[in-house]
């Protein structure tokens, strides 16, 4: 097969570990802190995980290994969308394996949890394993997202384990691939299979993060990797001073990777979901914002700008929420035939307007046709509006460019609005890993063979104080359950980990907050360029500006 030269020079490169995993596996030794509870819903968590539930957090150290001498045959998965890294946690997993005993084996299930559950496997080795080094992708094994959740599953998942003598399982993904690895957990231990699950927290989203996980693997790389696409916009649009961009970028349920690439680029506007979802912000107030840094650029002369819009925005806007629920009773049954039935659009019009309150229908009718027609044509298969798909870009040019023509009438806008639209999403989740992500993915798969070698199940891999340099970082475990909550989900009470939004009086936001008016008028734009892998550590090292806030550097 042939690899570009970056390729070649990556597949040489040795990701650092934090210094306690660096003094071989006979000298690392664990030190248990205090027993844990989970965030929210204590008595629902501890009844739904009695084997699993109020464990103790650990950090491994310098020491002596006690762990018991056993060969170890481990299942990996990768679960979920991709993110950059991925490859190097199995890595990071293999090599600790045989440091410890060249007898102990590591199966790949292919395609995600299915995988475990079909028994469709590949058993790594050296040669296998090298080619994949410091890559981007989930090409490894390939993922899925197959949830884990109904008896015969988890009795398939234990019947697996059995056939090949498996003692452990690695399941790597974000939180709702980390709650099918406590769910598997609590079955094994509730059925003495013997057999111990370990995640890693993986998204390109951000949102799998709390006081012990400081960040999720891939964003890093995928912020980096967006940023330095937006940094060549906002070069652009200075250079051709004729163009607003508006570009969308992943993260559907919260807005860390736009805040993100936000600190990295300072592009003229920025909309953070959790910030519009707490003011109450209507769809009109949000494109009058916009309006206004158009304007008074345009009164400057500057008739460009850059604007980044989260994913998920229009979740976040209570008045399109309650549309949106509308039209799913609108549609609800029967009644959706009906709608199909009219012929033309003037008809399904009307048929919307009688069936809408005034208020969700005075929302709809603000918004361009293109996107009316698309809530009512794109179904998921319940029959509920898919909301991923709204081409939000599109959306808020579209609006601002309706509240200028008003002020153009008004005789308080004279400029010129020419728009250009990107959606930034898959470009990033399979990037070249950034060497923090290559080191803190490494260290991740690393650490997880330590947790299964000392005994732990129901566990997530750890690594903290990530915004030093990786010798200084910590290495360890925490209990999932102490993630989970109780949420609504499907009809249903379910415990899930729960999502970490964008804390509006975090660092990272207040920090956005206090020079948002100044970028939106001036061009304050900041040229992040392509990943660095050689070079100085200021530089090939660097941590996303959150983190680096988070942590007051």
């Amino acid at each position: 097969m042939k690899i570009s030269p970056l390729q070649m020079e990556r597949l040489k490169y040795q990701p650092k570990l934090p210094g306690m995993l660096r003094n071989g596996i006979a000298e690392i030794s664990v030190k248990e802190g205090n027993p844990t509870q989970s965030v929210a819903d204590q008595d629902k968590i501890a009844a739904l995980f009695p084997n699993t539930y109020g464990k103790k957090e650990i950090t491994f150290e310098k020491g002596t290994n006690t762990a018991p001498v056993k060969k170890q045959v481990v299942g990996v998965i990768l679960s979920g969308g991709q993110a950059p890294g991925g490859h190097n946690v199995v890595c990071g997993l293999y090599d600790a394996l045989k440091a410890t005993n060249k007898e102990n084996v590591l199966y790949g299930f292919k395609g995600g949890p299915s995988g475990l559950t079909d028994d469709k496997y590949i058993v790594f080795d050296d040669e296998y394993i090298d080619q994949f080094r410091n890559t981007g992708g989930f090409d490894i094994i390939g993922s899925g997202r197959t949830k884990l959740e109904t008896e015969e599953q988890f009795a398939q998942a234990a019947e697996v384990c059995k056939k090949h003598g498996i003692n452990a399982i690695v399941m790597i993904g974000g939180d709702d691939s980390n709650t099918n690895a406590a769910v598997l957990a609590e079955y094994f231990a509730a059925h003495n299979t013997g057999v111990q699950v370990v995640g890693c927290p993986k998204t390109i989203d951000g949102d799998l993060k709390n006081e012990d996980i400081e960040c999720s693997f891939g964003f890093d790389t995928a912020t980096k990797t967006y940023s330095e696409l937006i940094g060549n916009i906002e070069r652009d649009a200075n250079s051709a001073k004729k163009y607003w961009h508006f570009i969308k970028v992943m993260g559907r349920s919260a807005s860390h990777v736009a805040l993100e690439c936000a600190l990295e680029t300072q592009p003229n506007i920025c909309l953070i979901g959790e910030e519009v979802a707490a003011k109450k912000m209507s769809l009109s107030q949000i494109a009058d914002q916009i309006a206004d840094s158009v304007a008074a650029r345009a009164a400057n002369g500057d008739n460009f700008g850059v604007a980044i819009i989260p994913e998920g925005i229009v979740e976040f806007v209570p008045e399109f929420s309650v549309l949106i629920a509308e039209i799913n009773e609108l549609l609800a049954g029967d009644k959706a035939d009906a709608f199909n039935a009219l012929g033309t659009w003037t008809e399904k019009y009307e048929f919307i307007k009688n069936g809408l309150t005034a208020e969700s229908f005075g929302v709809f009718d603000i918004l361009p046709e293109g996107i009316q027609k698309q809530l009512f044509l794109e179904r998921d298969p319940h029959g509920n509006v898919q909301v991923s798909l709204i081409e939000s870009e599109q959306l808020f040019a579209e609006l601002v460019k309706d509240k200028l023509e008003e002020r153009r009438k008004a005789g308080t806008y004279n400029g010129s609005f020419k728009t250009q639209h990107h959606f930034f999403g898959y470009e990033g989740r399979c990037a070249f890993p950034s060497n923090f992500d290559a080191d803190y993915c490494y260290s991740l798969g690393y650490n997880a063979c330590m947790l299964i070698q000392y005994g732990y199940n129901g566990y997530l891999s750890k690594i903290s104080n990530l915004s030093k340099p990786a010798e200084e970082w910590v290495a360890g475990g925490m209990p999932i359950t102490k993630m989970m909550n109780m949420e609504r989900r499907n009809g249903k009470d379910k415990p899930v980990i729960r999502k970490a939004l964008v804390e509006l009086d975090g660092k990272p936001f207040t920090y956005f907050a206090a020079h948002r008016d100044a970028w939106a008028v001036e061009t304050a734009y900041t040229y992040p360029g392509a990943i660095q892998y050689y070079g100085p550590s200021d530089v090939c090292d660097l941590t996303t500006r959150t983190l680096a806030l988070e942590k007051g550097e």
